[in-house]
């Protein structure tokens, strides 16, 4: 069972896996960057929304 371990540890890593993993890694940081890009732009349409609703809100005398 020792040599088999050794065999599996001691083998050279795949370079298909390789490029796999390097490829994932950097779609999974793409997607992370999205995700924040997208947060701020939430947050800023909401902040947006909420000054519009406040705005909305206010209350001027009507003209007669």
């Amino acid at each position: 069972m020792a040599k088999a371990l050794f065999g599996h540890v001691g083998a050279a890593p795949d370079r298909r896996l390789l490029d796999e993993v390097t490829r994932l890694r950097s779609r999974v940081q793409a997607l992370e960057f999205d995700v924040t890009r997208l947060q701020a732009e939430n947050d800023r349409l909401a902040a947006a929304a909420a000054e519009a609703d406040e705005f909305a809100r206010l209350t001027e005398p009507a003209l007669t």
